[in-house]
C-alpha cells in the first residue's frame, strides 16, 4: 500500500524559512492532486495549499505570498516552501494525496505529519 512521508520540519525563528517535502511510495500508478494541511494546538486541521497533477495551485489566504507549493512528478514528491514564517504558522503539517493504485482503484492518503515551530 501507499505511504506518504513528510520531512523538513523543525524550529525556526520568525521571519525565517523552511522547505517541507513529502514523498509518496508504494503500489502507485499515478499521483493526482496533492495538498498540504496543518493543525495547530486547539485548532482544526486546515488546508494550506493544493496542487493538481497539471500544476495548478491554490493557497489559503493566510499564506498567500509567503508559501509556495510545487511538485516533481518524476519523484512522486510535493514540496512546500515557507518564507517569512510567523508564530501563527506553528503547527503539525500533513501531506495529503489522491492516488491511483496499480490496481487502478483511487483513494486518498495522509502522512504522519512534520512539526513546524516558529519562535519569536
Amino acid at each position: 500500500q501507499v505511504q506518504l512521508v513528510e520531512s523538513g520540519g523543525g524550529l525556526v525563528q520568525a521571519g525565517g524559512s523552511l522547505r517541507l517535502s513529502c514523498v509518496a511510495s508504494g503500489s502507485i500508478f499515478r499521483v493526482n492532486d496533492m495538498d498540504w494541511y496543518r493543525q495547530a494546538p486547539g485548532k482544526q486541521r486546515e488546508l494550506v495549499a493544493t496542487i493538481t497533477s497539471a500544476g495548478s495551485t491554490n493557497y489559503a489566504d493566510s499564506v498567500k505570498g509567503r508559501f509556495t507549493i510545487s511538485r516533481d512528478n518524476t519523484k512522486n514528491t510535493v514540496y512546500l516552501q515557507m518564507n517569512s514564517l510567523e508564530p501563527e504558522d506553528t503547527a503539525v503539517y500533513y501531506c495529503h494525496a489522491h492516488i491511483n493504485l496499480v490496481s487502478r482503484s483511487t483513494t486518498d492518503y495522509w502522512g504522519k505529519g512534520t512539526l513546524v515551530t516558529v519562535s519569536t
